[in-house]
Formats: C-alpha cells, sequence, structure tokens
C-alpha cells in the first residue's frame, strides 16, 4: 500500500522506529541523533539559498511557494498543497524532500489505504513467542502523503496524533518520531471525484496550505525543455545535511518576536473568532503557527527580529485553510477585498503570502470561490487590526 523511497543519505525511513522500548511503555526513536550544527544568520541564508535553488531547478516560475515550502520545513510545520491534477503538487513535494540529507517516504493514498500501513502494526513472531513492531512510512523525516483525500477519514485520522505530538501509539506503546518531522501533503479540489474532504482537526494541524495554480506560458515552455531527455528530479541531490537543516530550525527558534508583535498576531486571531462573516475562526494553535513561520520569514530576510509585515504576509497561507465562512457570506459574497496595509508583500498582494490566494490557484468552481472570499475576510481584518508602534513597519 505504501511507496517508500529513502533519501541521498542512507538513512531508511524504518530505522527511524527500532529503537528499545523505554520506561513507561514507550520506544524512543533515534536516541543517538547527533547534535545539530551551529548556523550563524549568514551561513542561515547560504543554505536556504541552495535549497531554493534546488526547488526552482523543477517547479519553474513559483518562487514565492518554494518559499513558503522552506518556511514550513524550518519552522517545523506541516505543508498542504492543494490545486488540481498535473500542475506539480507531487514534484514540489518530493523536490523538497531530496533536497535536505533526511529519511523520506511517500505514502500514496487511496480509497482502500489501512491506518496500519501509515503507522504500523505489531505482528507475532513465532520464532521469538513474541509480538514486534513494523513500523509503518509515517517513520521517516519527511512524509509525503500524497492525494491525501483519496483516503477515508478513517485512514486520515491516523495522522492526526504524529502531527501533532510527534508519536505513534500502537498497541499501548508509544513510538517517537525522530526530529526533523514533516508531512508535505497534496489534495485535489473537494469536487474531484473520489475525494474525502478534510476534518478542521487535520486541516488546522497543516502551517500552511498553499496552491500551485497554472505556470504562465514562459514557465511553462521553459519545463518542456527541462523535460525533454529527463526528469530534473533524477538529477536533484541533498545540498544540505540533516545536522545543517537542524542547525537552521535552532537558528529560527531563536529570532526574536517583541511583545507588540506577539500582541498583533494574537489581535488577528481574535479578529477572525468575532467577525460577523466566520463561522468558525482559527485556533490558538494557527496563531502558534503564524508567529513561528514569521520567525523563519524574518531569518531568510537576515533579521533576527519579526516585523509586523512578516505577519502580514503569512496571514492568508497560515490562516485561511482554518477558517469556515457563514452561509450568508458565501451565499451573497459581500464581503469586499479591502487591500492590506503596507507595502513590501503584504497579505496576498505580491510577496510570499501570494501563493496561497485563489487568484493564483487553478482551482475552480465553488471551492476556488470559497477560496476568494475567505482570502478578502483575511485582508479586511489585517486591514482593520492595529500596527504596533513600538515595532514600526519596515
Amino acid at each position: 500500500m505504501t511507496d517508500r523511497a529513502t533519501s541521498t543519505v542512507g538513512d531508511t525511513a524504518a530505522g527511524a522506529a527500532t529503537s528499545p522500548a523505554a520506561a513507561g511503555g514507550s520506544a524512543a526513536a533515534g536516541t543517538g541523533a547527533q547534535q545539530p550544527f551551529d548556523v550563524e544568520l549568514a551561513a542561515f541564508g547560504r543554505l536556504a539559498s541552495a535549497i531554493l535553488g534546488n526547488l526552482q531547478k523543477v517547479i519553474n516560475g513559483k518562487e514565492e511557494i518554494a518559499t513558503l515550502s522552506l518556511i514550513v520545513l524550518l519552522a517545523e510545520g506541516h505543508l498542504l498543497v492543494e490545486d488540481v491534477p498535473g500542475v506539480g503538487k507531487t514534484t514540489l513535494a518530493k523536490a523538497l524532500a531530496r533536497s535536505v540529507g533526511c529519511s523520506v517516504s511517500r505514502i500514496q493514498f487511496t480509497p482502500d489505504l489501512l491506518p496500519s500501513d501509515v503507522t504500523g502494526v505489531s505482528i507475532y513472531n513465532q520464532h521469538e513467542r513474541e509480538f514486534e513492531f513494523k513500523p509503518g512510512a509515517i517513520f521517516a523525516n519527511i512524509v509525503i502523503a500524497d492525494e491525501i483525500n483519496r483516503a477515508s477519514p478513517k485512514t486520515q485520522s491516523a495522522l492526526l496524533e504524529c502531527m501533532e505530538e510527534r508519536q505513534v501509539s500502537i498497541d499501548g506503546t508509544t513510538y517517537f518520531l525522530e526530529p526533523p518531522f514533516s508531512v508535505v501533503a497534496t489534495q485535489n479540489p473537494i469536487e474531484m471525484e473520489g475525494t474525502y474532504a478534510l476534518p478542521e482537526a487535520q486541516r488546522d494541524r497543516f502551517m500552511v496550505r498553499v496552491s500551485m495554480g497554472y505556470p504562465d506560458a514562459r514557465a511553462e515552455l521553459a519545463m518542456l525543455h527541462n523535460r525533454e531527455q529527463q526528469s530534473p528530479l533524477d538529477a536533484l541531490d541533498a545540498v544540505v545535511t540533516r545536522q545543517q537543516l537542524q542547525g537552521m530550525i535552532e537558528t529560527a527558534r531563536s529570532v526574536f518576536v517583541s511583545p507588540a508583535v506577539e500582541q498583533y498576531a494574537v489581535n488577528i486571531a481574535q479578529a477572525t473568532r468575532r467577525d460577523p462573516d466566520i463561522r468558525l475562526g482559527v485556533s490558538p494553535r494557527a496563531t502558534l503557527h503564524l508567529v513561528r513561520a514569521a520567525k523563519v520569514a524574518a531569518a531568510l530576510d537576515g533579521r533576527e527580529f519579526v516585523l509586523p509585515d512578516d505577519v502580514d504576509a503569512l496571514v492568508i497561507p497560515v490562516l485561511a485553510h482554518r477558517l469556515l465562512l457563514t452561509r450568508r457570506s458565501l451565499s451573497d459574497n459581500r464581503v469586499g477585498g479591502a487591500p492590506a496595509p503596507g507595502a513590501g508583500g503584504g497579505v496576498g498582494s505580491g510577496g510570499i503570502g501570494s501563493a496561497a490566494s485563489a487568484g493564483n490557484a487553478a482551482t475552480a468552481g465553488h471551492a476556488g470561490g470559497t477560496h476568494r472570499v475567505v482570502d478578502d475576510v483575511l485582508r479586511r481584518i489585517v486591514a482593520n487590526t492595529p500596527v504596533p508602534l513600538v515595532a514600526a513597519r519596515a
């Protein structure tokens, strides 16, 4: 049921789970993991540029999406790539996985996929006369969940514990997933045949949702030339080691967020819970994801501190997929699309946040219209949220 691929480092997906049981009926993965490298901000930028360069060899004309994908990886989040078939969703996920020296596994979600195919199963060993755990494909640093909404809700729910707690519980035993751990999932629009909508609890665990969109004519022509002899993926090598990646994650964690900017992010989240056009606002987890992503965006920009602009640019990709609108706002499409304040890549206005905007998506029909209304609601909320004076915009 699962299609597993191992990265160039030689860290197998199964090897991440084979560790002795710890006290209290739990098993820990990777107890002998190496310490992360100490990555300075300048080195952080060089390594990030190398990863982005790798992605752009494969995905033509999608710089914003490549940047968002890297932000999710370095913020220890999970990425949801949604769009119609054939626009490069799986290619993006595989290129990101191959660019870092980590263990990789791929799961093709189908209607008959079982939860045990994802998490693993305990099998009785007749020779040893005991049950032994056979890890599933989730035991890897980067897990590509291809067409996640093709599987039943029962199988989708197998990812809930993994994505939030970085662990798997099987037959009363807990197995910890070795860091870094990130799920890169692709899905087709819900109008497509044979799809199951992701439940709210699952969508909320994804830090960012992006839409690939159709390439422009120049990018599509470049794609034809690049793939005349072979796929660019075949020549893609890892440009950072696992220890360097861990060091980059630690560097992003250390980026300073002032209390005023934290309050700004909280005010935006609170506004989604009070807005009359929104039936379900964002969770506290979403606020945490927004600030974590903003810290990575600041580090990518060479800064050791977060600006309100970093938060603004990530509002739509981090928050939009979590919102549920009221029937009235969807039926009469009465929400206006006020532009976000500020310059330099505001909410869906050409910065890194624009990759999640419905205007860039190939998605059509009801889902595309819903995305556009949600984007407009978030733009209005950001426009009406006062910017903290003590942390002025760039």
